[in-house]
């Protein structure tokens, strides 16, 4: 239930309520300026504060006629931005009955709302964000964990230690989805003996619905309604309750709340069950025949993978499989060898739900040109060889949302000299034109500002995390102290993973610290951070060796090890580092997305040639590192890098960072800055990337059946700038 509010203040619920608040800074600051104390405490979240704040507080609010004003001229504001005619609107009236269902496990939109863990969730919410300002008839389905993913601390000795707080969900940003009737729509499903219902809820970002299930209620047995509990966690049958749940369950609540989707975008294989559920429906229900049914969704559903390795994709025995999905296989009129065979299992290899999706989607993608190749070959790699998949497979490349990643002070400065076009319309690389006009000192200075912002919150966050590891005040008095703001800050953070390397600076330690501390004149520091899935041990080494090297008197005023990585960590780390390092071993990166964060501000990229990198790399906007494959020996591979990484790092980046001319500004430096900016912002964003998504796949799934004829070529982008 919605708290109650002064009539003054009632715009206050539509804004709180309303995801858009989490790229729009004056609706953050109506919120914190109510308590900033509880702003802080309740996770920056709108919702919770209303529900919580003393009603003194409100009352004072109302009475205070500035406060009153603004927070009617914001939801104006908000007003006119949903009803104003959109890019869809005016670009594709053609598409008026185009219905998108997108479809993912996990969707990163802010940190009170704990629905992802990395990468792929950023993403996803990255989509609905600029879904929403494009306009696109777009509707998200996922899940509603109550225990999200974990939150993680790293005790003394280096290790990880993970706990998954319960989430309140009264406090959540989201309402139940309510029938006609007012009662919650539930849908239900069948499992093994049983029934088990999900609650239908529903989160509002800008014009998009996103809707998120979830079997956590009194209708359900006890270990059914653990089945959205947490993500990523449990064992392989609760991953395939989940999936059930996502892809079947998440199709039935579309139509419980009177949405049919012409159109389903799995967004990795995890919903692919969908292709099932549609299935049963064509045959069932309107009397297809299978080869009919399967043709007529092929042509509705487009799958995008994000993994370049095997084992990326979720695959289950056909023993778990079979008591949950034999009467699947008697309604599509299926023996159970055939029906093993939708997805590639031959009855003793495991059904693969990416073989699954390749097999029933008209269009297919990977994430990069780089990623596109890598996954035509696994693909013809399968038992059996996906070879048709294969040949049709093409590539998006992701992007970045950037009114969500671009810091204040930078935004500013841009609308300051470009106008807000480079917000409204971030694709158009005429709209980054001006930025050679904007003098070095402003560019310089505000992304200094941002590095400074950075070192102090590390320094207010470190202690922090020290005590919460059982550490005296009197003992960490150091850590207040740790980073220099004028010093070269290098930023890696990602998930902890084998291929990923973190610990690849660590390769030659005393070459490290020569870097770190040979020269007060050019100082170095590191900021690292990302966690590790609880079942990866290797990850979790590594924590352990980069926390036992930051934990060194000699280095730890330069090198900082932050716990529980998250979209607030990620935000200020991006905003104010000066080099975001990447260190995967090519080619198992698909693509990454935080070296496109850290450009919008400013930051330059030094990385493997591998995801986006690959194909953005030139030499005058960042560095590369490697580019080569096929080492016999991995340990080699590491040491070859590691020394390139030490020669990039000791004879290019320190010397152009730190040379600087009379005003104290490295110009040359800031003119790779611009020429990145002006180069890759335009490309790498998710207003493009939702815009080929759009305009090569969605309405082509669409077009034909009615006899329109699909969007010109000439209006695709087709890759970064080049000079």
């Amino acid at each position: 239930m919605r708290p109650a509010l002064p009539d003054a203040l009632r715009p206050l619920l539509e804004l709180a309520y309303n995801l858009r608040w989490t790229y729009n800074a004056p609706i953050r600051a109506l919120f914190r300026d109510l308590d900033q104390v509880l702003w802080e405490t309740t996770g920056r979240n709108p919702a919770a504060l209303l529900r919580r704040i003393e009603r003194r507080r409100l009352q004072e609010a109302a009475q205070d006629a500035g406060y009153v004003a603004r927070v009617h001229a914001l939801a104006r504001d908000f007003h006119a931005h949903l009803s104003l005619p959109s890019w869809f609107d005016t670009h594709q009236p053609r598409g008026a009955h185009l219905r998108v269902a997108y479809f993912a496990a996990e969707f990163g939109l802010t940190d009170c709302v704990p629905l992802y863990s990395g990468g792929l969730g950023i993403l996803s919410g990255d989509h609905l964000k600029s879904a929403s300002e494009l306009g696109i008839p777009l509707t998200g389905v996922g899940l509603l964990y109550r225990h999200g993913y974990f939150t993680q601390r790293i005790s003394g000795a280096g290790r990880q230690l993970e706990s998954y707080p319960r989430t309140h969900i009264e406090d959540l940003p989201a309402q139940r989805e309510l029938a006609p009737d007012g009662r919650t729509v539930t849908i239900r499903l069948e499992f093994p003996g049983r029934e088990v219902h999900a609650e239908v809820w529903r989160i509002q970002v800008g014009r998009i619905h996103l809707l998120l299930l979830d079997t956590g209620i009194e209708a359900n047995r006890p270990e059914d309604q653990v089945i959205t509990g947490a993500l990523y966690a449990g064992d392989r049958e609760t991953r395939l309750q989940q999936e059930i749940v996502l892809g079947i369950g998440g199709l039935r609540a579309l139509l419980a709340v009177g949405q049919r989707p012409n159109v389903c975008h799995m967004n990795e294989g995890h919903a692919a069950f969908l292709v099932l559920e549609r299935l049963r429906q064509l045959v069932r229900d309107e009397g297809l025949p299978l080869r009919d049914a399967q043709d007529a969704i092929r042509a509705e559903n487009v799958f995008t993978t994000h993994t370049p390795v095997p084992a990326g994709f979720d695959a289950f025995s056909p023993e778990l499989m079979r008591p949950y999905f034999e009467s699947y296989a008697a309604e599509l009129g299926l023996g159970w060898g055939d029906f093993l065979a939708l997805g590639g299992s031959d009855g003793g290899s495991p059904f693969s739900m990416a073989v699954l999706a390749l097999n029933h989607s008209g269009t297919c993608n990977a994430v990069s040109p780089l990623h596109r190749d890598v996954s035509r070959a696994l693909f013809r790699s399968f038992h059996p060889p996906q070879h048709e998949a294969a040949e049709r497979l093409e590539f998006v490349s992701n992007g970045i949302h950037n009114r969500s990643w671009v810091s204040l002070e930078m935004k500013a400065l841009l609308t300051r000299h470009l106008g807000d076009r480079w917000l409204r319309e971030p694709q158009e690389p005429s709209a980054w034109e001006g930025l050679d006009a904007v003098p070095d000192a402003e560019l310089w200075g505000v992304h200094a500002d941002c590095r400074a912002r950075l070192v102090e919150w590390v320094r207010q966050r470190l202690p922090q995390q020290l005590e919460r590891r059982g550490v005296e005040p009197q003992e960490h008095a150091w850590a207040r102290q740790v980073l220099d703001p004028q010093a070269l800050t290098i930023g890696w953070a990602r998930r902890f993973a084998g291929y990923k390397r973190a610990t690849l600076l660590l390769r030659d330690v005393e070459r490290l610290r020569r870097l770190l501390l040979g020269d007060p004149a050019r100082p170095v520091q590191v900021v690292i951070a990302g966690k590790a899935h609880p079942h990866d041990d290797e990850g979790k080494r590594m924590i352990e060796d980069l926390a036992r090297f930051a934990a060194d008197a000699g280095v730890r005023a330069r090198v900082v090890l932050l716990a529980n990585y998250d979209i607030d960590v990620a935000r200020v780390l991006v905003q104010g580092v000066d080099v975001w390092l990447n260190t995967p071993r090519r080619p198992l990166e698909a693509s990454g997305t935080s070296g496109m964060k850290v450009i919008a501000n400013g930051g330059l990229h030094l990385s493997v040639l591998d995801g986006w990198w690959a194909e953005a790399y030139a030499p005058d906007l960042g560095w590369a590192l490697g580019g080569t494959d096929g080492f016999e020996d991995p340990g080699h591979h590491d040491h070859v890098e590691a020394g390139a990484l030490y020669e990039i790092l000791e004879r290019e980046v320190v010397p152009l960072f730190f040379e600087r001319d009379s005003r104290g500004i490295p110009a040359a430096w800031v003119a790779r800055m611009r020429t990145s900016m002006r180069r890759l912002c335009p490309y790498y964003n998710t207003h493009r990337m939702v815009r080929e998504y759009t305009e090569r796949f969605y309405l082509p799934a669409l077009l034909p059946e009615r006899g329109l004829p699909s969007p010109a070529a000439g209006s695709l982008v087709s890759g970064p700038a080049t000079p």
